[in-house]
């Protein structure tokens, strides 16, 4: 798809010009960190950016490498080819972006082996056919190396296919401007939100699998800026999602009552 309106972005490093420089070079590029810590944002921003059609395919753990290249359907009374995203974004010179990567099945990892090297040709071996990528076209991936450990890791062979971008969670002025920009609240409700955010990241003794994301952060915020209250708002955006685990659901919530 073509973003018609600019999506808010701020970056926090300096991604925007390895992007560029990843393009120009057609490097793929994987993007390392955290849930929430503006990875897809940023694709999109990029993507709007270069003015280039992006696909994006959630990656799950049945997303196989037909659904990315294609199958034969049935249309009537025909059986006819349909390209999946990773062949039509090939074939368009678009920006294909695989979200959390490693969680696809390895049938993903090899169909796209060749599009990652210096041949940049995608097979489509149903059909007979090779495509070769134009200079247009830019693969990126993203995963999460903070959950996905043992089957769920990216082989070292796979992961020195790519120009890597780490992501972590912005400081605090750059987080209290992106909740602010992305919720609409005010400087100050931002500000004690992104401080709930980053006690709660601290507290490690919880054994939280995964913690406080920007992106939950900024659910807060619209939930409040729509009426919701404070405290309800935090504790439906932020800490319900977090865990089910009544003591930790418990403390968390004395936590935001005390700050909130």
């Amino acid at each position: 798809m073509l973003l018609e309106k600019e999506p808010f972005y701020k970056p926090v490093g300096q991604e925007l010009e390895i992007f560029e420089h990843a393009f120009k070079n057609r490097l793929p590029l994987l993007l390392k960190g955290p849930t929430g810590t503006g990875k897809s944002r940023f694709v999109e921003h990029m993507a709007h950016k270069k003015k280039k059609e992006l696909f994006t395919v959630a990656c799950h753990e049945e997303t196989s490498a037909t659904d990315l290249i294609g199958r034969y359907i049935i249309k009537g009374a025909e059986t006819v080819w349909q390209d999946g995203p990773l062949t039509k974004a090939v074939r368009n010179g678009a920006i294909l972006y695989l979200d959390e990567i490693a969680e696809a099945r390895p049938d993903v990892i090899v169909a796209i082996h060749s599009l990652t090297d210096f041949r940049r040709i995608l097979y489509l071996d149903k059909l007979g056919e090779e495509i070769t990528a134009s200079d247009e076209f830019m693969f990126i991936a993203s995963f999460n190396p903070g959950y996905q450990r043992g089957f769920k890791e990216l082989k070292p062979s796979t992961r020195q296919r790519f120009v890597s971008v780490g992501f972590e969670y912005p400081d605090t002025d750059a987080e209290i401007e992106i909740v602010r920009a992305e919720s609409g609240v005010d400087h100050d409700i931002a500000k004690k939100l992104v401080k709930i955010g980053v006690k709660i990241r601290n507290l490690t003794e919880l054994g939280l699998t995964e913690t406080v994301s920007t992106r939950l952060l900024v659910d807060a915020g619209k939930l409040i800026h729509t009426g919701l209250a404070k405290r309800l708002s935090v504790e439906v955006a932020v800490v319900e999602p977090l865990t089910d685990d009544e003591d930790t659901l418990l403390a968390l919530k004395d936590l935001v009552n005390l700050m909130i």
